[in-house]
């Protein structure tokens, strides 16, 4: 990168720091005026610990983030952001400070609009097919730093983000998808071949995990035989089916409990155990503490959402 680019990046991120401080106020996560878009600000360090994000684009303004994904290590920072094409468990950590907070930036990925533009890139583009990826790093140029900015300064104002802020989010998305990594990226939100059979089974222990699914129905769904499934279905992910069907159903417990108060015994029938000491178990293994610890251990992190008016939202992210 020249000197005159990251001069222009150095600009960039200052603002775009100045914002985010303005508009994210609190610790936690801090709605605005679009949907899908939540601003994150956290005055203190994470360890690492288990998440579960969805498809969506991590853009950090300050401080330091890193995913372990297997035996992969994703760093997201100012100079690099984070896409994820598809719903992924893994353990992640955090660098930040009171007097130098993490600031980031997470748009949930609209499929609808992700899929339109993914056409139009395509009809119109010689880019060539890339191996399809689940998550993936790249880092922040100029041309997406200034889009970013763009919408950081819209929110700002109610008129202007209620105008703007659809096509200024669309321009973020061109920006991601002809990126460096944009390639790997289109090809696995094209859902094609053994990665989109996998995909296709990811969607249906996100919208059923509360029902019984044995591993030959999610096999089933994706259209492979028991041992093929397994195979891919660990590429794709890095873990086994069981193990995410267990991680999905146990993260999303942990939002019932955090988010609507529910008691354990009542989240985890909820997420489809019948078992409420087998729960207890699996929640222990996984995030390290009793559902009651890890429940004030979101508190102690994180601003906890309103119930009436969902001030804040808390989240795997």
């Amino acid at each position: 990168m020249g000197s005159v680019e990251e001069e222009a990046l150095t600009r960039v991120r200052a603002e775009m720091i100045a914002l985010m401080l303005e508009l994210a106020p609190s610790e936690g996560y801090n709605l605005t005026p679009m949907r899908d878009i939540r601003l994150l600000r956290s005055n203190r360090s994470l360890t690492r610990t288990p998440v579960l994000y969805e498809p969506g684009i991590v853009i950090v303004c300050q401080g330091r983030k890193r995913g372990f994904l297997g035996d992969t290590v994703y760093h997201y920072d100012a100079q690099h952001y984070l896409v994820v094409s598809l719903p992924l468990p893994f353990s992640m950590e955090t660098d930040a400070s009171e007097t130098e907070p993490l600031l980031a930036i997470y748009l949930r990925l609209d499929m609808g609009l992700a899929a339109e533009m993914l056409m139009q890139i395509g009809e119109r583009s010689g880019f060539v097919p890339k191996e399809p990826r689940g998550m993936a790093t790249t880092k922040l140029d100029v041309a997406l730093g200034d889009s970013v900015l763009r919408l950081l300064r819209a929110m700002r104002n109610p008129l202007e983000i209620t105008i703007l802020g659809e096509a200024l989010v669309r321009e973020i998305y061109f920006r991601v998808f002809i990126g460096e990594q944009g390639g790997s990226m289109r090809a696995a939100l094209n859902r094609q071949g053994n990665f989109g059979r996998i995909s296709k089974a990811l969607r249906k222990i996100h919208s059923s995990y509360a029902e019984p699914l044995s591993i030959e129905d999610l096999a089933s769904e994706a259209r492979m035989s028991v041992p093929s499934f397994h195979a891919h279905f660990r590429t794709t992910t890095n873990t086994s089916p069981l193990q995410y069907l267990k991680s999905t159903r146990l993260h999303q417990a942990r939002l019932l409990m955090a988010r609507q108060g529910m008691t354990a015994a009542a989240a985890s029938a909820q997420v489809g155990y019948e078992s409420p000491s087998q729960f207890s178990r699996e929640f222990k293994r996984l995030f390290g503490g009793t559902p009651s610890q890890e429940i004030l251990r979101m508190k102690r992190m994180f601003a906890m959402p309103d119930a009436d008016t969902g001030a804040v939202y808390v989240s795997s992210h």
